[in-house]
């Protein structure tokens, strides 16, 4: 998959993609804090420097160009300071300033963030909210006729800040002939982009728009299906932070549930941008939905990496698929499990499974799962999903995610591949893998081990291999003067 994704990423000719909404200076006021006021009990900074960036549709703007997209920008701008900022922070990303409409009756739309030691102390808003005039909105329907005739992508980028009005909306979405669009929505009416072909909401977006709440995967299906229908969309994808993102196509017929790259969340700022700018780019190069999503989650690992807003380079895609392509290639779902089976029986391989929750990784599992692999030549994984673990385990577990459990186990030289499992055992998986030998631990020898009756018909075997008394998850927390949350 990584090099699939790697190919997409070098496309011959550079898509050609329009983003509309609103445009925002993100200023960040950098300096240190070592007192407290004496007339007010707040700390003081003292400024050392500042640094202006794109925000709100220029933060699409600038990780699409610097994906190699060729990136037009509608949006309106001040006869100010500000809109002067944009205009020379456009020309460096290598976005062309011909789209930006200058209205004198309002300010350019800035954000101020006052930082010390890179956590914000406050954030200071200039702007002034709601439609522009009758003359503006007709000169940003004049850009949008020129820039998007050519067009492989639009992306609606809206900040409620006013830029994007009905009509402006009604031309990007539904007129006849227009690009595939896709929208980063904001407020409670979605109706509003009925037409459109993608709507990437993020969890609180979607809740507010549905009025439901998002706690369990079937919540997020039921909240995709009826903001597809309400707003007359092609598809829907919420994006969920550490979950990943789930999409669902309009009619039913396709779901995907991408689980997010393991990273060290450090600022969301621009993450929401990040992703629609990747989907566009993906998109627009010829990627499926699936790919698209895929792309995009790494696009998002990466920027809540960094401070502030921060554009994500082709370059910076390629490295991490590089650097995550061992890990996921042995991390697979079933269908890609089957296949790989296959090929291994057809080189004459002794085929290993056994299964576990794997919460706290110790030096107990790594003994353990060194034996099992000694029983074959392919060791199988497979790992409980985070529901079922909680389910046998109780509220507050599992301690890590199902995706990073998987990629930890996936860093072991003894494992070879790593697949998930929903239910409570793991029977139905055992029977679509079909192992030379199943490996168990010693503590199921009264127990009766799932799957024997199985494996022993299809003529393997079963193994009970030793535990490292000592070691468990409950132990480790312990140790670290933390409770087992699932006690």
């Amino acid at each position: 998959m990584s090099r699939a994704l790697t190919r997409l990423l070098r496309a011959e000719r550079a898509p050609r993609i329009l983003i509309v909404g609103d445009m925002i200076v993100d200023r960040y006021q950098y300096g240190a804090t070592t007192r407290i006021s004496p007339e007010a009990p707040i700390p003081v900074l003292a400024a050392e420097r500042d640094e202006h960036k794109l925000g709100g549709c220029g933060n699409v703007a600038a990780n699409l160009a610097a994906l190699g997209a060729d990136t037009r920008v509608v949006t309106v701008v001040g006869d100010d300071y500000g809109g002067g900022i944009i205009r020379r922070l456009l020309g460096e990303s290598g976005c062309s300033d011909a789209g930006l409409v200058v209205d004198t009756s309002r300010p350019t739309t800035r954000k101020t963030r006052l930082v010390s030691q890179n956590q914000q102390l406050l954030r200071i808003d200039e702007e002034v909210v709601g439609p522009p005039s009758e003359a503006i909105e007709e000169e940003l329907l004049a850009r949008i006729e020129a820039e998007s005739a050519d067009a492989d992508i639009v992306v609606v980028s809206d900040y409620g800040k006013g830029v994007l009005t009905e009509r402006i909306l009604d031309r990007l979405c539904r007129a006849p002939g227009r690009p595939r669009v896709l929208v980063d929505p904001k407020g409670r009416d979605y109706a509003r982009y009925r037409g459109a072909s993608l709507l990437t909401p993020n969890r609180v977006e979607a809740e507010t728009a549905t009025g439901m709440k998002l706690g369990t995967p079937e919540d997020i299906r039921e909240a995709a299906r009826r903001l597809a229908e309400q707003s007359d969309l092609e598809s829907v994808i919420i994006t969920l932070g550490a979950q990943g993102m789930y999409c669902r196509l309009r009619d039913g017929s396709h779901e995907w549930s991408i689980p997010a790259r393991a990273r060290s969340v450090y600022d969301v700022t621009g993450a929401g941008d990040t992703v629609i700018a990747v989907l566009a780019y993906s998109l627009a190069v010829g990627a499926d939905l699936e790919q698209a999503m895929r792309l995009a989650t790494v696009g998002a690992g990466l920027t809540v990496q960094r401070f502030g807003v921060a554009a994500i380079t082709r370059g910076d895609l390629e490295d991490a698929l590089l650097e995550s392509s061992r890990l996921s290639d042995k991390v697979c779902d079933h269908d890609a499990l089957v296949r790989r089976l296959a090929h291994e029986r057809s080189e004459g391989r002794r085929i290993v499974f056994t299964n576990g929750c794997f919460d706290v990784l110790h030096v107990g599992h790594l003994g353990y799962l060194q034996e099992a692999r000694s029983y074959g030549d392919v060791l199988v994984v497979g790992v409980n999903s985070d529901a079922s673990v909680k389910r046998l385990k109780g509220e507050g577990r599992p301690v890590n995610t199902h995706a990073d459990r998987m990629a930890l186990l996936s860093g072991l030289e003894c494992v070879s591949l790593v697949t998930g499992f929903e239910q409570d055992t793991p029977l139905e998986l055992i029977k679509l893998v079909t192992p030379d030998v199943l490996v168990k631990g010693e503590d199921w020898a009264d127990k009766g081990v799932v799957g024997r009756e199985w494996v022993e018909e299809h003529g393997g075997h079963v193994v009970l291999a030793n535990l490292h008394e000592g070691y468990s998850s409950t132990n480790t927390l312990q140790k670290m003067g933390l409770e087992d949350p699932g006690r």
